[in-house]
Formats: structure tokens, C-alpha cells, sequence
């Protein structure tokens, strides 16, 4: 495998560690912020359960790609549900909430880089 998978399989695997773990747990202001947006508890945990899930497939997915394949490809499926969640309440309108409204674009790239990469490397 190259280095620039297994860079950016760990990268985006400690990224959506850090991003899930505080959802399952449903502490910190992330969820908080989604408990206020109208967002079930269950729901929040859900979404960091599953991108905990894709640590995990991001990590092993260096030993065997298809898996980090399919880490990644999940975990873009949920940087685009993000996108649509953040687009339906306006944040990206809004200067106060553009910045954190930016990350899952940024992150659904960065996802979509680190399965093309995997793909090219297996």
C-alpha cells in the first residue's frame, strides 16, 4: 500500500474518531448543537457510532483496502448528510456559522481522496 493511503486513511480515521466519539457519548458542544438543532438523542448517537465505525474500517483498512474503501465511502455519505443538514439551517448563509459549516465539505473531500488513493493502491 502507499504511504499517501495509509496517510490519509489515518488521518481521516482520527478525525472521525474525534468527531464520533463525543456523539456516542452525546457530550461536548457537537452534540449539544444537534440536540438543540432538533436532532433525538439516538439519532446523534447513531451518526457517531457510525463514524466511530469508520475509524475503526479506515484503520484495518490499511491491512485490507476494500474495507477502508468502504470506510471512506461511508464516512463521505455522512460528510453529505452533514452538507444538507447544515445547508437546510442556513449556515452557510450566515457568517457566525459558515466556518463550522465548512468542515464536513472539507472532511466529504478529504474521504473521497482517501478512497480513490486506497483504490489506486490495492
Amino acid at each position: 500500500m502507499s504511504v499517501a493511503a495509509t496517510v490519509l486513511s489515518v488521518l481521516l480515521a482520527l478525525v472521525s474518531l474525534a468527531a464520533g466519539a463525543p456523539k456516542t457519548l452525546l457530550k461536548g458542544p457537537a452534540s449539544a448543537g444537534l440536540q438543540q438543532a432538533g436532532l433525538s438523542a439516538g439519532l446523534i448517537r447513531f451518526i457517531g457510532l457510525a463514524e466511530v465505525a469508520a475509524a475503526v474500517g479506515l484503520v484495518v483498512g490499511v491491512f485490507w483496502a476494500p474495507l477502508g474503501i468502504a470506510a471512506a465511502i461511508g464516512f463521505a455519505a455522512i460528510m453529505v448528510g452533514a452538507v444538507a443538514f447544515h445547508a437546510k439551517a442556513g449556515d452557510y448563509a450566515n457568517p457566525e456559522t459558515r466556518g463550522g459549516a465548512v468542515a464536513p465539505i472539507v472532511l466529504g473531500l478529504l474521504a473521497a481522496a482517501t478512497a480513490i488513493t486506497l483504490g489506486l493502491a490495492a
